[in-house]
C-alpha cells in the first residue's frame, strides 16, 4: 500500500472526463476519411451519347472533355477517377479506380465506350458499349492503372 491516497469528487470526475477525451481522440484519429481524385461520367450521361453519331464536339457538350487524351492519335479520351482511404497517420491506400475511354475514329465519329475498374490489382472491363476483337489503346489504360500508386508527394518535390 505505498500508493494510498484518495483523490476528491472532482479530481475523479476530472480524470473520468480526461479519460473519456483521450479515447474519444483515439477514435476519432483511426476513423477512414475517404477523397475522390478525378471524374468519370455516371452511366446516365454516357447513354445519351450515340455510337456512330456523335461527334467530340457534341460529345463534349454531354459529357464534358477528359483531363486525359489518346498519346497515339489524340482522338481518344479517357477519363479518370480514383479513391483514396486515409486512416490517421497511416498512408493513403487507393480503394477504387475507374477508367471510361470515350474512342472517336479518324473522321471524329464516336466509334466505342468503355469502362475499366480495378480488381484485386487487375484491370478489368466493367462495360463496353460496342464489343470489338482487340481493344486499340489498352497499352495506354494499362499505363494510366499502372502510374497511379508510384509517385508520392515526396518524390514530386524532390
Amino acid at each position: 500500500m505505498l500508493f494510498n491516497f484518495r483523490l476528491g469528487s472532482q479530481a475523479k470526475r476530472l480524470s473520468k472526463g480526461i479519460v473519456a477525451v483521450v479515447l474519444a481522440g483515439a477514435l476519432v484519429a483511426c476513423s477512414s476519411i475517404y477523397r475522390n481524385h478525378g471524374y468519370v461520367p455516371d452511366e446516365k450521361d454516357l447513354a445519351q451519347l450515340e455510337i456512330g453519331k456523335d461527334t467530340q464536339e457534341t460529345a463534349a457538350a454531354k459529357i464534358g472533355r477528359p483531363s486525359t487524351s489518346g498519346l497515339l492519335n489524340g482522338n481518344d479520351w479517357y477519363f479518370v477517377q480514383s479513391r483514396y482511404e486515409e486512416r490517421g497517420a497511416l498512408e493513403a491506400k487507393e480503394v477504387d479506380r475507374q477508367v471510361v475511354a470515350v474512342y472517336f475514329n479518324d473522321n471524329g465519329k464516336l466509334e466505342n465506350i468503355e469502362k475499366w475498374g480495378l480488381e484485386r490489382g487487375q484491370i478489368v472491363p466493367l462495360s463496353r458499349r460496342v464489343t470489338e476483337s482487340s481493344v486499340r489503346s489498352m497499352g495506354v489504360l494499362r499505363q494510366i492503372f499502372a502510374s497511379f500508386g508510384r509517385v508520392s508527394a515526396a518524390q514530386i518535390i524532390k
